[in-house]
C-alpha cells in the first residue's frame, strides 16, 4: 500500500493565513470573567490549519457551508452537555444563533464562540454544583411512586431553574438509590456521592485547561467528517505515543471519557484484560480498588487519573466495578478482579485447538484456529529474518499441526479481531488461494490500488468457515470478505463492525514548525477498502452467510451506529476467480438444516428466546425511583443476564455479562462451563461438519 502521509505536501499551506479576520466574528454571549478560559493565538493557527488540512485532503471532501456548520454546533453541545442537565434552554437558545457561523469561524481562525460556549457552561456547571452539595446532605424518600428516564441524549433541555432542580433531585435520587441496593448505608452514600462530585468539581473549576475546551471543539468539527477522524491535543498526543511505544503493564485496555464515565474502547489481545473473558468493549468502568483494598468510585474522573489507578506493576491484583455495555437500566455495577501483567507478544498470537461435534449421530473433529489481531513483526520482515513473526507465519504452522490431527475442516474465529495488519490480511487469505486480488483500496482523488496474493500455491485446501461478530474489523473484514467472495469457505456468525477506511497520522509540528510550543497531531481518514466484487466493507461490513443470534445490532455499537460514518458504496469490481467450494445451493442447503436446528433443539430455542427478550428489556431506560419497585426491576434484569450467561457463556459478544465468579471453586467450574458450552463454536463447527457431508471438495 502507498505511503499516504507522503501525498500530504506542505505546500498546502502557501496562501494559509491563521487568525486573519477574513469571515465573521463571534459575538460575545456572556460577561467574560476573569478565570474564563481563553484561546491562544497558536491555537487559532491550529484551527485554519486543521480546517484546510479536513477540507482538502480528507476522503470526503466537504465543503464548509451552513449545513456542516450546524452538525459541528450540534456536535460540541453534546460534547459540553451530553445529558442535557447542566445547560438551559435559554443557554441553547442564545448559542443558537453561531448554529450557521461556525464555518466562518474556522475559516478564519476565530475561536470565540466555542470558548465563550464553554464558559457558560462550565458557570451553569459550577451552580449546579452547589445545589447538588445541598441536596445530597437532605434524605431521599424512597418510597415516592415516581420515574426516571436513564437516557437523555435526546431529551429536552430544562427550560426553568426549578425543573433542573427537579431533574437533578432525580439524578441524585437514582444514584443513590442505586448505591443503596448495592448495600451501602446512607452515611456511606452519601460519603461516596460527595466524593463522586468532587471529583467533577476538581476537573471541571481547575483542571480543564484552554487545550482541553480546543481538542473538544476540533473534534466536534472532525468527527462530523467521520468517527475516525480526530485531532489530539499536545498532552494527548504525547499520552497516546508514548503508550504505543512501551511496553503495556497494566489489564492491556484502551480507556477514554464518555461523559462523566470511563469507557473501554479496546482490549489488546494477549493481555489481562482480554484472558479474563469479563470485559468487553464499550463496557464502563465505575470504581477501582488495589487489591483488597477500598472501592474508588471513578465516574467524573478524567482518564488520564482513571489510567493512574488501573494500571501498576505487574503481579498485583487491582479490582474493577464494571457496567456492561449490554447492561440493562438498573443493572447493578459487577465487581471482578484481575491481575495486572505485561501483554506478552505470544498471547496475542494464534493459537488451535480441535474440537468434536455431532451432527446426524456422526462424529466429527473439526480444529479451530483464533487469532486475535492481525500482527506482523515489520523490523523482522525488512530484515528478511528467518522466522520473523507473523500472522501468517503461525497459522501455517498450526494448520500443519491440525492436519496432524486430521481434521476434517478448520474453524478461523476472527471474533473480537479489531484488525491489524493490511499486509497479513492479504498473506494469510493466500494460504487459501491461488493467486489474485484481495482487497482495493480507493483514495480521495479517485485512484485505485488493487492488493494482490502473488503466491500460485494454495497451503490448505480442505473445508473452512470464518467466525465473526459485530466486533471484527477492519483486516478481520477484509479476510472474511475474500473468502466469502472467492467462494473459498463459509462465513458464519453475525454482521461485522463495519469499518472499511483507512487512517493516517499527521504530526501538525511539522506544519508550523516556528511555533514555541506543541500543537498536536491529527488522525485523518483518506483511503476506503473495498471487496474484489466492488462492494466497499464500510458501514455494512461483511454479512454472514449463515448468521447467528446475536445481542447486538450494528446500529448499535457498529460503524452504523455512528451519524458521520462513511457511506457504504460500490466501486467496479475486479478481474479474479472464484472457487467452487461454496455456491448457493451448498449454502442454502446448510442453511436449512441450521434453521432446522434453532427450531428444535432446546439449547438454540433458548438462546433465540432469551436474546429476543433481552433486547425487548434493554430498549426499556425507565428506572422506578420507588425502592421495592426498583430492587423488583433489578432482580428480574440480574435473572435475564444470568440466564443469557448461562445458555452461552463463551459468546464473546456477550462475554461481559457473565459477571466474575464469587470462589475459586465458582471460576473453576466457570471455566469448564465455557469449555463445554460456546454455543457459537460448536454451531459453526455443527454447520462445518454438515458441509464436509454435503459437498464433495476437490482435494
Amino acid at each position: 500500500m502507498r505511503k499516504y502521509l507522503i501525498t500530504l505536501a506542505p505546500v498546502l499551506l502557501l496562501g494559509l493565513q491563521p487568525g486573519s479576520q477574513a469571515g465573521m466574528t463571534a459575538q460575545s454571549l456572556s460577561v467574560p470573567s476573569s478565570d474564563d478560559l481563553k484561546p491562544t493565538m497558536s491555537q487559532e493557527k491550529v484551527e485554519s490549519l486543521v480546517t484546510k488540512l479536513l477540507t482538502t485532503y480528507h476522503y470526503r471532501k466537504v465543503r464548509l457551508n451552513d449545513s456542516l456548520s450546524s452538525v459541528v454546533f450540534d456536535n460540541y453541545l453534546k460534547e459540553l452537555d451530553p445529558n442535557r442537565a447542566y445547560l438551559l434552554a435559554s443557554d441553547v437558545q442564545a448559542f443558537d444563533r453561531h448554529r450557521y457561523q461556525i464555518d466562518d469561524y474556522l475559516n478564519s481562525g476565530d475561536l470565540t464562540a466555542p470558548y465563550e460556549m464553554f464558559n457558560v457552561y462550565r458557570k451553569r456547571y459550577e451552580e449546579r454544583s452547589e445545589f447538588i452539595k445541598q441536596l445530597i446532605q437532605k434524605p431521599f424518600d424512597f418510597s415516592v411512586d415516581e420515574t426516571f428516564n436513564t437516557d437523555r441524549e435526546k431529551a429536552t433541555w430544562p427550560k426553568t431553574k426549578e425543573e433542573q432542580n427537579d431533574l437533578w433531585r432525580k439524578i441524585l435520587k437514582n444514584q443513590a438509590l442505586e448505591l443503596k441496593l448495592a448495600g451501602k448505608a446512607d452515611s456511606s452514600t452519601t460519603r461516596t456521592l460527595t466524593d463522586r462530585y468532587k471529583n467533577l468539581d476538581k476537573y471541571y473549576m481547575s483542571r480543564v485547561k484552554s487545550e482541553d475546551v480546543f481538542q473538544m471543539y476540533m473534534n466536534a468539527f472532525a468527527e462530523s467528517l467521520d468517527p475516525h477522524t480526530n485531532y489530539m491535543s499536545p498532552r494527548f498526543a504525547d499520552r497516546f505515543n508514548q503508550e504505543m511505544s512501551q511496553s503495556l503493564e497494566g489489564i492491556g485496555a484502551v480507556l477514554r471519557e464518555d461523559g462523566e464515565y470511563i469507557k473501554i474502547v479496546d482490549i489488546v489481545p494477549g493481555g489481562p484484560a482480554f484472558k479474563s473473558k469479563q470485559i468487553g468493549k464499550e463496557d464502563k468502568v465505575v470504581g477501582v480498588a488495589q487489591g483488597n483494598g477500598p472501592m474508588v468510585n471513578i465516574v467524573g474522573y478524567q482518564v488520564d487519573e482513571a489510567v493512574k489507578l488501573i494500571k501498576g506493576p505487574k503481579g498485583t491484583t487491582v479490582r474493577l466495578q464494571i457496567v456492561p455495555a449490554d447492561a440493562l437500566a438498573g443493572t447493578p455495577p459487577k465487581e471482578i478482579k484481575i491481575v495486572r501483567e505485561k501483554v506478552k507478544l505470544e498471547e496475542q498470537r494464534a493459537k488451535k485447538e480441535v474440537i468434536e461435534v455431532t451432527e446426524n449421530g456422526r462424529k466429527a473433529k473439526i480444529g479451530v484456529i483464533t487469532v486475535p489481531m492481525f500482527y506482523r513483526d515489520f523490523d523482522g520482515a525488512r530484515k528478511r529474518e528467518d522466522g520473523f513473526v507473523s500472522t501468517t507465519g503461525d497459522v501455517k504452522r498450526l494448520l500443519n499441526e491440525l492436519k496432524t490431527d486430521k481434521v476434517e475442516g478448520v474453524v478461523i474465529d476472527l471474533r473480537d479481531n479489531g484488525g491489524g495488519s493490511l499486509t497479513e490480511a492479504i498473506e494469510l487469505t493466500g494460504l487459501f488461494i491461488s493467486r489474485g486480488p484481495v482487497v482495493q483500496v480507493r483514495e480521495a482523488v479517485g485512484d485505485i490500488e488493487v492488493q494482490t496474493d502473488p503466491d500460485p500455491s494454495v497451503f490448505y485446501d480442505g473445508p473452512m468457515a470464518v467466525l465473526v461478530n459485530g466486533f471484527s474489523a477492519s483486516a478481520s473484514e477484509i479476510f472474511a470478505a475474500a473468502i466469502q467472495d472467492y467462494k473459498r469457505g463459509l462465513v458464519i456468525g453475525s454482521q461485522t463492525f463495519g469499518k472499511g477506511t483507512v487512517q493516517t497520522m499527521v504530526d501538525l509540528n511539522q506544519w508550523l514548525p516556528k511555533e514555541p510550543e506543541k500543537v498536536g497531531q491529527l488522525k485523518l481518514t483518506l483511503a476506503k477498502f473495498y471487496r474484489i466484487n466492488g462492494s466497499s466493507t464500510q458501514h455494512k461490513g461483511v454479512v454472514p452467510d449463515i448468521q447467528l443470534p446475536s445481542a447486538f445490532s450494528p446500529e448499535e455499537f457498529g460503524e452504523s451506529s455512528q451519524p458521520s460514518a462513511l457511506p457504504w458504496d460500490k466501486i467496479a469490481s475486479t478481474r479474479y476467480e472464484p472457487t467452487r467450494y461454496v455456491d448457493d445451493a451448498l449454502v442454502t442447503k446448510l442453511r436449512s438444516k441450521y434453521d432446522q436446528r434453532l427450531k428444535s433443539e432446546p439449547e438454540l430455542k433458548r438462546e433465540v428466546e432469551l436474546l429476543a427478550d433481552y433486547k425487548k428489556a434493554r430498549q426499556n431506560t425507565v428506572v422506578s425511583l420507588q425502592e421495592a419497585k426498583r430492587r423488583k426491576e433489578r432482580e428480574e434484569a440480574e435473572r435475564k443476564r444470568k440466564a443469557l450467561g448461562q445458555s452461552g457463556g463463551a459468546n464473546s459478544e456477550l462475554v461481559a455479562s457473565n459477571g466474575s465468579p464469587e470462589t475459586e471453586e465458582d471460576e473453576n467450574a466457570s471455566k469448564a462451563k465455557k469449555e463445554k458450552k460456546d454455543i457459537y463454536l460448536n454451531e459453526a463447527g455443527r454447520i462445518l461438519a454438515d458441509y464436509v457431508s454435503f459437498s464433495q471438495v476437490k482435494r
